[in-house]
């Protein structure tokens, strides 16, 4: 599928949109075109951010997903992805979101960061991606899918922009040397009941490795992570339906909570 033309990625890009914006799912890339390669999901993607940016969004940084073994057997996939935050996906914490917004929402806390430097090339060390990093929060992913179902290859999932839809983030705190980031253990409750819990070791056994595993994919396209953007690493559990009238939480030990309302 790498000898897909101009005229189908950009064909594409716009199905997807239109989808996202009409609320109307379509049905998955995957099902008629089941040698859709990564290459060209990621340039599916790229057509639409490309057209994102000249409606006026702009780029505040990346998401990783499917880094836990948790969400890669909840979707069936063997390998994590990647996606763009755009501005008008951001939340601060104690946002309202309006749940009829999107179409099949679902929810998961994230460990993420604020960048202080770029980070690029292949063989990023652990100790190279520490440095890099300015700040450490946590965050809620709420993502959703523009296909009739969550039955999706990594593949629809790249296309779509890694399923992103939204991005609530909590209060930012330097990253110390002493944070242990895989030891980071994280609570989600929903209307006040735990329902969730993982640690920072379920992303690749290190957050700290999204930040790795991302600044290689980037290179890979000619780009990089660059200072001042955001990150999300990925979930720690498998994600949660998002309901009507609920509101979820993310707490750990060392990092202030973030909160999202649902109406």
């Amino acid at each position: 599928m790498d000898d897909l033309d101009d005229r189908w990625i950009a064909t594409t890009a716009s199905a997807l949109l239109a989808a996202e914006y009409d609320r109307l799912p379509i049905e998955a890339l995957s099902l008629r075109w089941p040698s859709l390669s990564l290459e060209s999901a990621y340039r599916v993607q790229a057509a639409s951010i490309r057209r994102r940016i000249a409606d006026g969004a702009r780029i505040v940084g990346h998401k990783a997903g499917v880094t836990s073994q948790a969400m890669q057997e909840q979707m069936a996939v063997d390998e994590p992805d990647s996606g763009v935050l755009l501005d008008d996906m951001m939340l601060p914490t104690g946002s309202t979101l309006t749940r009829s917004a999107l179409m099949q929402p679902r929810v998961e806390a994230e460990l993420a960061f604020r960048l202080g430097s770029d980070l690029a090339g292949r063989n990023v060390g652990e100790d190279e991606a520490r440095a890099a990093v300015k700040e450490v929060f946590l965050a809620l992913e709420v993502i959703d899918t523009r296909f009739t179902d969550w039955r999706i290859t990594v593949a629809d999932s790249v296309a779509d922009n890694a399923s992103c839809a939204r991005a609530v983030t909590g209060p930012p705190v330097p990253l110390n040397g002493d944070m242990d980031l895989a030891d980071e253990p994280l609570v989600v409750s929903v209307n006040g009941a735990a329902v969730a819990t993982g640690e920072g070791r379920a992303v690749l056994g290190d957050p700290l490795r999204a930040l790795m595993w991302l600044a290689e994919r980037l290179h890979h396209f000619g780009d990089r992570l660059r200072a001042g953007q955001l990150v999300l690493a990925g979930a720690v559990h498998a994600s949660l339906l998002l309901e009507h009238r609920t509101t979820v939480c993310a707490r750990s030990l060392h990092l202030p909570p973030v909160e999202l309302h649902v109406r």
